[in-house]
């Protein structure tokens, strides 16, 4: 239950951060920040899980 925890913080995380990011410049380069934002947070989040909680 942690892990998802984990996971879901992170992918929200990226995507709070892509679009404060990409919103400056506009509204579909804030959208596309988002997703590569949600992407990196999933990536690095599903990683912390595997090194340090199983």
């Amino acid at each position: 239950m942690i892990k998802m925890f984990v996971v879901t913080l992170g992918v929200n995380l990226g995507v709070a951060l892509g679009w404060w990011l990409g919103s400056q410049i506009g509204l579909m380069t804030g959208y596309f920040t988002a997703i590569l934002g949600a992407s990196i947070g999933l990536y690095l989040s599903r990683q912390y899980c595997r090194n340090y909680l199983d």
